[in-house]
């Protein structure tokens, strides 16, 4: 059991959902990164996801797009990446989880980069721009190091191709919430009840949601329907405005702590599971339903579990 299937395990338990934080490593420093990563994990985060720096970040919003730009002028790379996550592990249980693109993989070799990151610490890796169809040599060498290996799936997936990504993503499945790029919004997407219930029926995988949460209330919401809620751009942002700040590591420990309360609430007081219809502007309905064995709300096991 990874430390990524045991973190969630034990967040089913005690029927909580995970705040998953991301950072962009090296920005503004690789040491700062360190202390950041460590203030949301004391913060309540559950899980970190470094950012790997990237000139051509397709899948990035402007926010974090100047934040690579800042990590890689600083002189950031996947090698030292890796060097703080080693050092990180020392100071920091939670899981660690690298989102990168994939020529830094190429780059580095596949089989060389899936056994200095397990080495390292790192628990799990997301490749924005490697479709599953394309994954199986990553994807052998993640395995064989022990590392996970997390898949994206979109609002414009189609069924077979949900069902594909539900059933080689290990230690959870990314929920990208939008179309368009990483980067805050005022509200939450309609459809995305309909889509994490599309989910459900094909997998009982953690399911977690990213792209566009940015506030505890929309945190709340999306938690009702999701084993997990990312949060990245928001971060990202206060780091930018704060960066130089003496208060910078308290602050974001504050704030992960504002984002990560309402994932503490039992919906209903009952502990069960309650998935809520999104309305335009984020709030919800709530529609009980049965609680599957383990903690998740509604469909059926597949072949992938």
């Amino acid at each position: 059991m990874s430390r990524l299937d045991e973190t969630f395990a034990a967040l089913r338990r005690r029927g909580e959902r995970a705040l998953l934080a991301y950072f962009t490593a090296g920005d503004p420093s690789l040491a700062e990164t360190r202390r950041l990563v460590a203030a949301a994990a004391r913060g309540g985060a559950d899980v970190v996801e470094l950012g790997v720096p990237f000139s051509d970040p397709l899948a990035d919003g402007p926010v974090i797009q100047r934040a690579g730009a800042r990590a890689l002028a600083a002189g950031t790379t996947l090698p030292r990446v890796l060097e703080t996550v080693a050092t990180l592990r020392a100071d920091v249980g939670v899981p660690l989880a690298l989102f990168t693109y994939y020529n830094p993989l190429l780059a580095f070799g596949l089989k060389a980069f899936a056994r200095t990151a397990a080495d390292a610490g790192v628990d799990g890796v997301l490749v924005v721009d490697l479709p599953p169809e394309e994954a199986d040599p990553l994807a052998a060498e993640a395995r064989a190091a022990g590392l996970d290996l997390v898949h994206l799936v979109a609002p414009t997936s189609t069924p077979a191709r949900v069902r594909l990504i539900a059933r080689r993503s290990r230690g959870f499945i990314y929920v990208v919430s939008l179309t368009g790029v990483t980067g805050e919004r005022h509200e939450l997407p309609p459809g995305l009840g309909a889509q994490i219930r599309t989910l459900r029926l094909v997998t009982t995988k953690p399911v977690c949601v990213g792209f566009g949460i940015a506030r505890p209330d929309q945190v709340r919401a999306v938690g009702r329907l999701a084993d997990g809620v990312i949060v990245g751009s928001a971060l990202v942002r206060l780091v930018e405005e704060r960066a130089g700040s003496p208060t910078l590591a308290a602050d974001v420990e504050r704030f992960v702590a504002e984002l990560k309360a309402p994932l503490r609430e039992r919906p209903g007081g009952s502990g069960e599971d309650r998935p809520t219809r999104m309305r335009p502007g984020g709030s919800g309905e709530d529609r009980p339903t049965r609680m599957r064995p383990g903690g998740s709300g509604g469909g059926r096991p597949t072949q992938d579990e």
